[in-house]
């Protein structure tokens, strides 16, 4: 019998049922680039019209669900009895992908998001579930200030003012002394898109929460560097290239043409 959720989901939480079939279709698929199986359980237990609100699935959450279990891995060869910090976790199952067996996790969500996390994926001693908002700095105190730390932040940081995002981040160096913080951007024009008065209309069922926070890739480096001690290294990781079809030749146009590369989404890595 599937779940029903959708009752209890809304606005930014309801989001993790956006990202969820992308990356569960994607698995399904025999040329898929993501291996995911408890994704793909998940998506068939829960009673929900995905299309209808969300449109066809597509690779695009999958092919940052891989980019970030890259960084989290090579983090992890590094540092084996690292704590991993994911914020607005959500349904993401990256602990299913990556092999760790001396790190800590702490997944870091909403408390209506955490409740629907937890009847599927349950917490244990080394995985933690933490009910608080990323930028509650609540957060702060159940991560081991002896080792060195990774802070995920998926499809997050665009649903909060930069004045958040610049404070959480100083505090963060301001509190852990090795760290790093991998998280994605959205370019200006789409963030002014989400908040203007229709906001964006992703299907005729589904409008997105807005999203305040919206940087062109030209500025990443200007800004964090402004923002951060001169001692922090600042690096546009980019997202890795669509896998088929008419997607993969536009990602790789707008993605190489100086002028356009600019107004994309990208992923970015700040270390301590």
């Amino acid at each position: 019998m599937k779940m029903e959720v959708k009752a209890t989901l809304k606005d930014v939480p309801e989001t993790m049922l956006w990202t969820l079939p992308n990356r569960a279709v994607e698995a399904m698929r025999c040329d898929g680039v993501i291996d995911d199986e408890k994704a793909v359980t998940i998506y068939k237990s829960i009673d929900y019209d995905y299309q209808n609100s969300f449109g066809k699935a597509e690779p695009s959450h999958a092919i940052r669900s891989l980019d970030f279990d890259r960084e989290i891995n090579s983090f992890l060869k590094k540092f084996p009895e690292g704590t991993i910090v994911n914020l607005g976790e959500g349904l993401e199952t990256q602990r299913f992908r990556v092999n760790d067996p001396k790190a800590l996790w702490l997944c870091v969500d909403l408390p209506e998001a955490i409740e629907i996390r937890e009847r599927f994926i349950k917490p244990d001693q080394r995985h933690l579930h933490i009910p608080v908002s990323a930028i509650d700095r609540k957060w702060f105190d159940f991560v081991p200030k002896d080792k060195p730390i990774f802070i995920s932040a998926q499809g997050l940081f665009m649903y909060f003012t930069e004045e958040d995002i610049k404070s959480l981040i100083q505090d963060i160096n301001a509190t852990f002394e090795h760290w790093s913080l991998v998280f994605d951007t959205i370019p200006e024009w789409l963030s002014k898109k989400t908040t203007s008065e229709n906001g964006w209309a992703k299907t005729k069922s589904y409008t997105t929460p807005k999203m305040p926070w919206g940087i062109n890739r030209n500025k990443i480096k200007a800004t964090f560097s402004n923002w951060l001690p001169k001692s922090v290294t600042i690096t546009d990781l980019g997202y890795s290239a669509f896998p088929r079809g008419i997607t993969k030749w536009l990602f790789l146009l707008f993605s190489t043409a100086p002028v356009l590369k600019n107004l994309t989404p990208s992923i970015v890595k700040i270390e301590s």
